[in-house]
């Protein structure tokens, strides 16, 4: 194997044990519901999600559920404060 992809290789390893080092700016998921499945997305800072508990609330289980696991690689202004890591 090329030495230099053996470094890459490495460093990747090592970069994604620091997840702090990842901010995400944007995203867009299919998150299958119990009921049905939505589209979440992370657009400037910003929640938004096709479930009708968010149209009328701002947020719901499948954002909430988003910040849980992705955590601190969010930007502070998408956190809701709803969920404790």
């Amino acid at each position: 194997m090329n030495s230099s992809l053996i470094g890459k290789i490495d460093k990747a390893k090592r970069y994604a044990q620091e997840p702090e080092r990842v901010t995400f700016q944007e995203f867009r998921v299919a998150f299958r519901g119990e009921n049905d499945g939505h589209t979440v997305a992370l657009h400037d800072q910003r929640w938004h999600c096709s479930c009708g508990f968010f149209a009328e609330r701002g947020l719901c289980s499948h954002t909430m559920a988003l910040e849980k696991i992705l955590g601190g690689m969010l930007p502070k202004a998408a956190l809701s404060g709803a969920v404790t890591a």
